[in-house]
């Protein structure tokens, strides 16, 4: 008994679009698809992956899914196919990888579960008053 395997395609235009223009698609992807709380996180420099991460709730699966076909859907029509889509059957956390950005698009309850904002941002903010005040009196 043998399973076929799927063969996904991928290719980049040349030239490949701008991180920015691929960025600007991704954000018209999502608020066609009226996306919830999308935030977009810069990794360059902490990543050797991608450049930007964009991290967006669904209200149900469905809706996650559909969200997710959405990005690849206006990505195909910038030129760019996705390298991979993971999540599809469950749909409640789907990735879309677009090589310079990486889109995840998830539940509400598993966004907060993982956290992926506070991970790849932490060390980003100044301390707020109250550390700078405790840091200056400590010295």
């Amino acid at each position: 008994m043998s399973n076929q395997a799927h063969v996904i395609k991928t290719r980049l235009p040349d030239p490949p679009p701008s991180v920015d223009k691929l960025l600007d698609v991704v954000r018209s992807a999502i608020e066609e698809l009226k996306g919830k709380d999308a935030v977009e996180i810069d990794v360059r420099g902490k990543s050797s992956v991608t450049d930007y991460m964009v991290v967006v709730s669904g209200t149900s699966t469905r809706h996650v899914k559909s969200i997710a076909d959405e990005v690849v859907k206006f990505a195909k029509g910038l030129g760019v196919m996705p390298l991979g889509v993971e999540g599809e059957r469950e749909a409640e956390w789907v990735l879309v990888d677009l090589a310079d950005v990486i889109v995840h698009v998830m539940l509400p309850r598993v966004r907060e579960f993982y956290a992926l904002e506070r991970l790849w941002t932490v060390g980003d903010q100044p301390p707020g008053d109250d550390e700078a005040e405790e840091a200056e009196q400590a010295q």
